[in-house]
């Protein structure tokens, strides 16, 4: 189960450094605005929003990381904060900006989440 856990969390994180990478780096490419669904100027105004948002998954995914390193000192506390800062963010994101956001974001974390607390 610790193994199970520890890989679900990774693939959290390495879904909130995705989210940062597309943020930050490739909003206003083609690639960022086909994801997003944004136009090349929507895309170009919103650009420093986006890469702000972008760094913040980035704390999300580092916090995520950090829990599975630190598993045993104090690692579960860290990975319960992150999780549920992540399945907030992806609820708030679902109600107030798209949908697919609750499914993308906010479910493989309360997935994580649960596992994290079945019985070993």
């Amino acid at each position: 189960m610790h193994t199970l856990v520890n890989v679900l969390i990774v693939v959290v994180a390495l879904l909130h450094l995705y989210f940062m990478v597309l943020e930050m780096f490739l909003w206003t490419t083609p690639t960022g605005r086909r994801v997003f669904g944004t136009t090349p100027e929507f895309a170009q105004a919103s650009k420093a929003l986006a890469a702000n948002q972008g760094l913040y998954n980035g704390f999300l995914a580092a916090g995520l990381l950090w829990s599975v390193l630190l598993r045993g000192h104090g690692g579960l506390v860290v990975s319960i904060f992150f999780l549920t800062c992540v399945i907030i963010a992806g609820v708030y994101g679902g109600i107030t900006v798209n949908r697919k956001i609750l499914w993308v974001q906010a479910l493989p974390a309360f997935i994580t989440l649960v596992v994290l607390h079945l019985p070993h």
